[in-house]
């Protein structure tokens, strides 16, 4: 059917479509005499009653209204805010986890067929349960002061009382009864030595928050070391990532003694901490990072330790300076390393390069540059460090092609 012969869609329409597969975003495709929608809160193969939310050119989006055909991984959602008009933070509490993860994997499946032209199957492995794992979150208050989230694409606030992926130590439910002044963005975390910090600005402005409540700088213990983490840093939210991330890039890395490391986008050091012991006294890690209050925690964390050196600056203009590597750490943000990266880092013919994913789309387009310049994917994990949503961590191990 051709675009011009399409019937078009307005918001409100209703009517019931077939879904079919999951779509990059946490969505579920359907389509309607020739119009693409992406639905909310579906399962594939369900037969649903959807309602048109917005319309574009090429696609159209929908929430299901309700289920003719209802999918055995359907499961009434343990949050009682789990619902079209509730809180935008979960996608999957209508989907049993087991579900939840075939679903990512099957995205990470087609992003790398779209995007790299590969091949690949992955199991999304479980790391914990799927409530009481989140220890960081921004929350919002209404005009009245209530706490809450946003609903999913809206500036629309949904007051909560209690937040279920939340760690129970954060005690959400006892700081929202206590409400907070108006038109705030509350800054919630937790470190794994019990520290609670809470910072707040105003949501029409577009400064930091500032801290209000516990340490500004907070400490986490990994692998019996800690580190400082200010609260303007950035720090995995799943209670178990940096256990996780850690021991798997160390597995895929394979450092010896006298390497010398890359640890790109390197936050306050993470990876820095867990490869330290292996690099010896005669290696070097350099950790390259753009955020000033992660650098400053960085230097701190190392201040002991010579054959760290900690650079704070964006990734791609600090790059050129080096000419070697053995291993490369690349953990960059959500939209990836790209191209440019890619290739300074494909420049210094590392053995080894570790790539640590939060979008399966950026990696795939990544993986793509890497191939191109001689490196083979050999190994790609992925787990879910985000239960009930959407978002995956994606570790994929990257050796340099000597027949390339």
């Amino acid at each position: 059917m051709s675009p011009h012969s399409r019937k078009a869609l307005s918001i409100g329409d209703r009517f019931t479509v077939t879904i079919e597969k999951i779509a990059h975003g946490g969505h579920f495709i359907a389509r309607h005499e020739g119009a693409v929608i992406f639905v909310r809160h579906a399962i594939p193969d369900e037969v649903c009653t959807i309602e048109i939310t917005s319309v574009g050119t090429s696609f159209n989006r929908a929430d299901v209204i309700s289920v003719e055909s209802t999918s055995t991984d359907r499961v009434s959602a343990p949050c009682r805010y789990a619902h079209r008009q509730g809180c935008g933070g979960c996608d999957f509490q209508h989907i049993t986890p087991a579900r939840q993860r075939a679903l990512k994997g099957d995205v990470i499946t087609e992003q790398f067929a779209r995007i790299a032209k590969m091949e690949i199957a992955v199991e999304v492995e479980e790391v914990a349960a799927s409530l009481g794992w989140r220890t960081r979150c921004a929350a919002v208050t209404t005009k009245a002061g209530a706490l809450g989230f946003y609903q999913a694409r809206s500036h629309s606030i949904t007051p909560v009382d209690d937040c279920r992926i939340l760690v129970p130590e954060m005690k959400f439910a006892e700081l929202s009864a206590r409400g907070a002044k108006a038109d705030q963005r509350i800054e919630i975390s937790l470190s794994n030595t019990g520290e609670r910090t809470i910072a707040s600005a105003n949501t029409r402005e577009e400064t930091p928050a500032r801290t209000s409540d516990g340490p500004d700088v907070a400490h986490y213990e990994i692998a019996g070391r800690v580190l400082e983490v200010s609260q303007k840093s950035f720090w995995q939210s799943h209670k178990d990532a940096p256990r996780v991330l850690t021991e798997v890039v160390k597995e895929f890395a394979q450092v010896v003694p006298g390497d010398r490391i890359l640890d790109l986008y390197g936050g306050v050091g993470l990876f820095t901490a867990a490869l330290l012991a292996e690099v010896g006294s005669e290696g070097a890690i350099d950790l390259v990072e753009g955020s000033k209050s992660a650098t400053a925690d960085a230097r701190r964390n190392f201040a002991e330790d010579s054959v760290v050196t900690v650079h704070t600056g964006d990734v791609a203009k600090i790059l050129p300076r080096f000419s070697q590597a053995n291993v490369i750490i690349l953990d960059p943000p959500r939209e990836g390393a790209g191209k440019e990266v890619i290739g300074e880092c494909a420049r210094l013919l590392p053995r080894t390069i570790v790539y640590v994913a939060c979008d399966p789309a950026a990696l795939a387009r990544d993986v793509s540059y890497l191939r191109e310049h001689g490196y083979a994917l050999q190994q790609l994990r992925a787990f879910d460090l985000f239960p009930m949503t959407h978002h995956i961590e994606s570790v994929a191990l990257l050796t340099l092609d000597k027949v390339s």
